[in-house]
């Protein structure tokens, strides 16, 4: 089978499956909302305008992980899988299609969501945000597309390796709200190339560290990029 039907096959079983648009709803939702929230807290010396508009892709993530997680996990349950390669014995197309059609949906209401943030940020800021030029903004957006994305295909890759939505979810949550946040602030530059502190420096104005914007979106499409192909390796060599 060609790739093009292999791919819409998978964008036909997120389209059907509620939890999976739920997934993507509740991307577009976090991201706005909790953007709105913390631009209305903006009060500090640390006061960072553009990443107060981008602050629900801290949230907003979460739910992409749990889109990513969703899509692939579904295959393992009730001999789905075994369905799916019989119809496409070759298994590294059948992973890319999946991949493809994970990462584009994402993107697109990733981008959107930024835009929404840009306009409810800018609207709750006021004069705060004056300072921000349409040069950041955009960043900011194409960042948070991407962001959310690559994070979606991270999940997506360890889902297939671990063959466990819970077990991915188990570890990526944790890590994203405890390891990230509590023990990163700890470790030095060590944290800087953790997947999520090196994506978020692309929603910053101005950043310290070595990693600037789209060195730091690169080292995350670097985690995603290996998790895919561990996925893949794991869909290869395992029994359906």
């Amino acid at each position: 089978m060609e790739f093009t039907p292999v791919l819409h096959s998978e964008w036909l079983k997120i389209r059907t499956l509620r939890s999976l648009l739920g997934g993507l709803a509740g991307v577009l939702l976090a991201t706005s909302l909790f953007s709105a929230l913390a631009a209305a807290d903006s009060d500090g010396a640390d006061f960072d305008p553009l990443f107060s508009v981008f602050f629900g892709v801290s949230v907003g993530q979460i739910a992409a992980i749990a889109f990513g997680t969703t899509a692939v996990s579904s295959e393992f349950r009730g001999g789905a899988l075994r369905v799916t390669l019989a119809a496409v014995p070759r298994r590294g197309r059948w992973f890319a299609a999946k991949a493809v059609a994970i990462a584009v949906p994402v993107l697109v209401v990733g981008l959107f969501a930024g835009c929404v943030s840009v306009v409810v940020g800018r609207a709750v800021l006021g004069a705060k945000a004056d300072g921000l030029t349409f040069g950041e903004e955009l960043r900011g957006v194409v960042g948070c597309g991407v962001y959310l994305t690559l994070m979606a295909l991270l999940a997506a890759g360890v889902t297939a390796l671990l063959r466990s939505g819970v077990a991915t979810l188990s570890i990526l949550i944790p890590f994203l709200l405890i390891v990230s946040f509590v023990i990163g602030d700890m470790s030095g530059t060590v944290a800087d190339v953790l997947p999520d502190r090196a994506g978020q420096v692309v929603l910053h104005e101005t950043w310290d560290g070595a990693l600037g914007p789209w060195t730091g979106l690169a080292v995350t499409g670097l985690w995603a990029g290996v998790a895919v192909l561990a996925g893949a390796w794991s869909v290869r060599r395992r029994d359906a």
